[in-house]
């Protein structure tokens, strides 16, 4: 955004930057401290807070500052107040620390992320997401905390929700109607896991799990279901359309992103005729990739003219696409919009339309513990949220930490019934909360998952 430039130079030119505390100093969580550092005028990060010191003091030291170690809120908020740049382990004590006006959460983490973000919240502080995978479980509810205490909670842009949304909104104000939001991957294969992606990982300096959730379809599910829920549109099927022009193999030539759309129209027509909601979906081997597309329809034939004039053919569906995302490189417009602006890149619009349920990698035996995103136990698909409750499915999003207590066949989706939880989990209240609030059960029955988390010791 434009104008979120002009507005940045004009804090610096009256002294009063936005000041910014980040939790998570991972891949993404430095190369956004470097971006914010070396390149965001009237801003300044003010915090870095990650479980092992090492990587924050990292985030800092790779763009040339010295941070000052501070475990505790009081040393933090001495440090703020002081302008020095602060490092901490503890990320509560810097979601509530006074003086910062924005929270960015790039941990990936789900319970420990849960409870740092509700923190923030509480804090009074707006909250910059750039993790999918706990939007994608309890954003809604988070919403619904961050509009009673009048703050912002959004996801990023960069990451590829956040440049659909913007796309979304551009394509809006053309006058034309988003039917699709799409993603656009080189590789989906639900079985690859942290030893197949391990030297991949090692090659760009990522965990081999995190590889892995983006290769087996979980980051994904996770990206079109904040999509999805921040737009009102649905899944297609368990696990979405996901068209693949590569013939499953990720060496072939990709194929232009304006020849998949007849892969869509079918599914869209039908939807359309029936007055249904669009769909949110991904294609495997088109081109330009990594980025997103929206297809979207035109009422007035006047406006088709002229877009037929402007290179994007007849219709009925119109392919509008941004061919890249760029990440950490575009959170601190996402920080300046919400301080700024109170504008949210990507929020939840209400209750939860899609969800990720967790689908077994393999045959799973009684006592497996599901270990991580990415690992070996189970793979994430989008799902609707009627069918979700309808069957009791067990949202990935919880599954990670949960055990096996009876059997589950390779490739079949996990219900509430097939795992023991973990006791004291702040991200299951969220989730039973959130139930309680949106859920819309069609069944009696179906109310029963959000009472038994409830019921966790």
């Amino acid at each position: 955004m434009l104008i979120v430039d002009s507005a940045l130079k004009k804090r610096q030119a009256e002294g009063r930057p936005i000041r910014v505390g980040l939790v998570g100093a991972g891949f993404q969580g430095r190369g956004i401290a470097l971006q914010i550092i070396s390149a965001t005028p009237g801003m300044v990060l003010s915090a870095v807070a990650n479980r092992h010191l090492g990587p924050a003091v990292q985030a800092y030291t790779e763009a040339g500052v010295e941070p000052q170690h501070c475990p505790d809120r009081e040393s933090l908020e001495a440090a703020i107040a002081k302008g020095q740049p602060a490092v901490t382990e503890d990320a509560i004590a810097l979601a509530n620390a006074r003086g910062l006006d924005a929270i960015i959460e790039v941990t990936g983490a789900l319970d420990y992320a849960a409870r740092v973000v509700v923190a923030a919240l509480e804090a009074g502080k707006h909250v910059v997401q750039m993790n999918a995978e706990l939007d994608g479980t309890v954003g809604p509810i988070l919403k619904r905390k961050a509009d009673a205490h009048g703050v912002v909670y959004t996801f990023a842009d960069g990451d590829q929700p956040g440049v659909q949304m913007n796309l979304v909104r551009f394509v809006e104000g053309l006058g034309a109607r988003p039917v699709l939001c799409g993603n656009i991957k080189g590789l989906h294969d639900p079985y690859r896991n942290p030893t197949t992606q391990k030297s991949f990982a090692e090659k760009w300096g990522q965990k081999p799990a995190m590889v892995a959730s983006f290769a087996d379809g979980t980051k994904i599910s996770f990206e079109q279901a904040i999509v999805a829920n921040g737009t009102g549109m649905q899944v297609a099927r368990r696990g979405m359309l996901g068209p693949d022009f590569s013939g499953g193999n990720p060496g072939a030539p990709l194929v232009p992103l304006e020849e998949t759309v007849s892969a869509f129209a079918p599914e869209l027509d039908a939807r359309l005729a029936a007055g249904e909601p669009g769909i949110v979906d991904y294609v495997v081997g088109a081109r330009p990739g990594p980025g997103v597309f929206v297809l979207a329809t035109i009422d007035h034939p006047r406006k088709a003219h002229y877009l037929n004039l402007y290179k994007l053919g007849t219709g009925p569906y119109y392919c509008f696409y941004t061919p890249y995302h760029l990440c950490h490189f575009e959170v601190p417009t996402s920080v300046a919009r919400a301080v700024l602006f109170h504008d949210a890149v990507l929020t939840p619009a209400g209750g939860p339309v899609v969800g990720v349920v967790a689908v077994a990698k393999k045959d799973l035996q009684p006592g497996d513990a599901i270990e991580e995103l990415g690992g070996y136990e189970v793979y994430g698909v989008a799902e609707n949220m009627a069918d979700i409750r309808d069957e009791r499915l067990l949202p990935i999003g919880l599954a990670v930490g949960c055990r096996v207590r009876r059997p589950v066949a390779k490739d079949s989706a996990l219900t509430f019934d097939d795992v023991e939880f973990p006791a004291d989990r702040l991200i299951d209240a969220l989730y039973a909360e959130q139930e309680r609030v949106f859920g819309v059960p069609a069944s009696a029955d179906a109310t029963n998952a959000a009472v038994e988390l409830e019921a966790q010791p």
